[in-house]
């Protein structure tokens, strides 16, 4: 007999519960698509094993189903629930871990997160992603590699963040696009934009992911980050960040682990009267810079 927090379980039990197993998994036999068939197979056997380790009652798969019914309902076109509950679950990073094996000296990839849209607004070298949104200002800048340091002209580099207050655009009511942009690097790999200096922000929490890291006592809040997608052709597109050294929430602990170390870079304060490098008028501004040079690796290494 097998012996769980709940008592012994019977062989006579156990026997049905492996018969039910055993029928829903040859359900999916006659699958034609060999990866759908592999996917809903082991789906099947991992979710009743689930239940079957910690005894699952119907009260708590009630709740699972309204937990899941809540997040259906607060999903929209701006707002994915179901990314967030993938991102706290850490199978957001876990997926990412899978598809984008570590090659070489690439530069690593961490979450999508739930804020990225299509169509942002394209901007030259040296042109502002802020659109009016508030912030410390910075100036980002670096080349675009292969793995053997040939530098790759042409590759595209889509940058989005929050605002000073931890909001993203889409996060906002009136419809305003802010903080995200598109630029392409010049001829010899490199690209510069001005940015803002990232700062720590909750992730939504009025909704049942928020309501479920509140349960089980864990922080919503998301280190400092800025936020990449670069693509070039015949490499393989990298989904990233870039964190800020010695932000406090990098140690206390990232609520989608999105973290690597090799991602964590110095924000450079500057004074007010340092000349930016394009010569941009600041208004007497404090303002900080960062060097993140991405290296990318083949499509098919």
């Amino acid at each position: 007999m097998t012996h769980i927090a709940s008592g012994p379980i019977s062989p006579a039990q156990q026997a049905v519960e492996e018969e039910l197993v055993t029928a829903v998994v040859a359900s999916f036999s006659q699958t034609n698509d060999g990866r759908l068939r592999l996917l809903m197979q082991s789906l099947t056997r991992h979710l009743h094993a689930f239940i079957r380790e910690v005894r699952l009652t119907e009260e708590e798969w009630h709740a699972a189903i309204e937990f899941l019914t809540a997040a259906g309902h607060i999903t929209d076109d701006k707002r994915q629930e179901f990314v967030l509950l993938s991102d706290v679950l850490g199978v957001s990073m876990q997926t990412i871990a899978v598809n984008n094996p570590a090659y070489e000296n690439a530069t690593e990839a961490t979450v999508f997160g739930p804020f990225f849209t299509e169509n942002s607004p394209k901007i030259p070298l040296g042109g502002d992603i802020a659109h009016g949104a508030v912030g410390q200002p910075c100036w980002v800048e670096g080349y675009v590699t292969d793995t053997r340091g040939t530098r790759i002209a042409g590759a595209r580099i889509e940058v989005w963040e929050c605002d000073e207050d931890g909001f993203y655009d889409v996060q906002y009511p009136d419809g305003r696009c802010a903080g995200r942009a598109h630029l392409y690097t010049d001829s010899d790999g490199a690209y510069r934009f001005w940015g803002l200096t990232p700062v720590p922000y909750p992730i939504p929490s009025d909704g049942p992911v928020g309501k479920l890291l509140d349960s089980v006592g864990r922080s919503p809040v998301r280190a400092s980050h800025l936020h990449f997608m670069v693509a070039a052709d015949g490499m393989r597109t990298l989904v990233t960040h870039i964190f800020v050294a010695g932000d406090p929430q990098i140690t206390v602990g990232d609520s989608v682990f999105g973290v690597k170390d090799s991602l964590i870079k110095e924000f450079e304060q500057q004074q007010p009267d340092t000349r930016p490098p394009d010569g941009r008028d600041l208004g007497g501004r404090p303002w900080a810079r960062v060097r993140f040079d991405i290296v990318l690796a083949p499509v098919s290494p």
